[in-house]
């Protein structure tokens, strides 16, 4: 007996429990076997509905009758079933013509998940037809028809498109795409990604950049600068356009500078980077772009498997007419922002430290020159105490949203308290290391960013 034979002998309950696990399995496992399965359960559920709306053509009565019934009466009885045929005809092309598109995914796991915006369904088990997925907060796993399957980092917008083609919108995907797939692309505003059965990772983010790491295999990757198709074989990358950023318009900037972060509460005063002589930046260890003053993120990364991607942020608040000495209170808050580089589920939940400045040659360092090679001591892979003190600290978990962190200590106010100096300068380094040298590279916004706050230090005072 055939397996849609099967299928057929499921809904009147005729199956084995081992006969039902068996199909279950063999749907899941055959694209076409499980659009067949949705198109007879469809047929079947309308056949149900509809089975009720024909009393006058099946009554038994009817057909039980020995003798023929008269002329008039059997012509009564045709017509009656050709109009009911033709209700039943109309109906179900009603039915098909009106059904939803067939799933071209499955979401298989969702656990610890908080979704915002999305068009598809979000409970783990769910199919997807096309449309769109918008992961604020944990991980999820979608397999697609093909045989695909893609794990989805928050926060990321997802377009499921087909079997074989979906989109990255904002975030970060890991792709990993069996023999069967071959082919399987994913599209970014930037890109387009394009599988020759391989394991690979893609990040887009909110200013337009967008990177691609193979894992193992080979993808093939377009873009529109690129005079062909560009191809990558394991542990090679391509990253986005170096300077496509969005130009932030006035009324961004006035925003940002008017309101750089969410009040912790009443009595609370705001003091960020973009006021007075305030300045941010990160530095990289090899100074392969050179000075990062206005760059729209400040970039964090710890890691041993690849030295020269270590970065760490520099922040610098002018305290000036602020009567430190009856400070209360004090905050240091920093909005998330995705880096595009690198993947989140290759990093365990990281630990940040936030240092002060204690060295008054350090601390001066300027936006428009400052590198890992000009920041001296601040470059150390321990700072010694007597360049900076520990202050306070911070977690990032793994598949976090893109929000605010704040972190402050009685350490912290006091260091504000008893800076000899107007400008207070920090450092913030992440401590956690990583197993993969294509992990997460944290990011912050500066305040060159075009929409989100500035590094921002909330003050409380007696």
């Amino acid at each position: 007996m055939s397996l849609r034979d099967d299928i057929d002998r499921s809904f009147e309950g005729r199956l084995s429990s081992d006969e039902w696990a068996a199909l279950q399995q063999a749907v899941i496992d055959d694209p076409d076997l499980r659009r067949d399965y949705v198109e007879r359960r469809w047929l079947h559920a309308l056949l149900v509905s509809e089975g009720d709306s024909l009393p006058a053509l099946l009554e038994e009565a009817q057909w039980a009758k020995p003798a023929p019934a008269p002329p008039a009466a059997r012509s009564a009885v045709w017509l009656a079933a050709a109009a009911a045929l033709a209700l039943f005809a109309t109906s179900l092309s009603l039915f098909l013509g009106n059904r939803p598109a067939p799933f071209v995914a499955t979401l298989v796991e969702a656990e610890n998940c908080r979704w915002a915006g999305s068009e598809l369904p979000t409970v783990e088990g769910a199919g997807l037809g096309p449309g769109t997925l918008a992961l604020t907060e944990g991980m999820a796993t979608i397999r697609f028809a093909s045989g695909a399957t893609v794990t989805l980092e928050a926060p990321s917008v997802l377009e499921v498109e087909s079997a074989m083609k979906c989109r990255l919108v904002e975030g970060s995907v890991v792709a990993e795409v069996p023999e069967s797939a071959h082919g399987f692309t994913i599209h970014t505003p930037e890109m387009e990604v394009i599988d020759l059965g391989t394991r690979f990772g893609v990040t887009a983010n909110s200013l337009g950049d967008a990177n691609v790491f193979v894992f193992e295999g080979e993808v093939k990757v377009k873009r529109d600068d690129l005079p062909e198709p560009k191809h990558l074989l394991a542990g090679k990358s391509l990253v986005g356009r170096p300077g496509a950023l969005p130009v932030p318009t006035s009324d961004q900037e006035v925003r940002r500078s008017e309101d750089p972060a969410t009040s912790p509460g009443p009595g609370w005063m705001a003091v960020s980077t973009a006021s007075g002589r305030g300045r941010d930046a990160y530095v990289r260890r090899g100074d392969s772009h050179g000075p990062t003053g206005a760059h729209p993120l400040l970039m964090v990364k710890e890691t041993d498997l690849a030295p020269t991607n270590v970065r760490r942020a520099l922040l610098a608040f002018d305290l000036a007419g602020i009567d430190r000495a009856s400070l209360r209170s004090a905050k240091l808050a920093l909005k998330i922002e995705s880096s595009g580089l690198g993947f989140s589920s290759l990093v365990p939940d990281s630990r940040f430290a936030v240092y002060g400045i204690v060295d008054a040659a350090a601390a001066a360092w300027s936006e428009e020159s400052v590198t890992w090679g000009t920041a001296g001591p601040l470059a150390d892979d321990a700072l010694s105490e007597s360049v900076a003190t520990r202050l306070a600290e911070f977690e990032i978990r793994k598949g976090s949203p893109n929000g605010l962190v704040e972190t402050g200590s009685d350490a912290f106010v006091d260091f504000l308290r008893t800076h000899p100096g107007e400008i207070v300068s920090l450092v913030i380094v992440r401590e956690t290391g990583e197993s993969d040298q294509q992990g997460l590279v944290h990011a912050f916004a500066s305040k060159e960013h075009p929409t989100s706050p500035a590094p921002t230090l909330w003050l409380q005072t007696k």
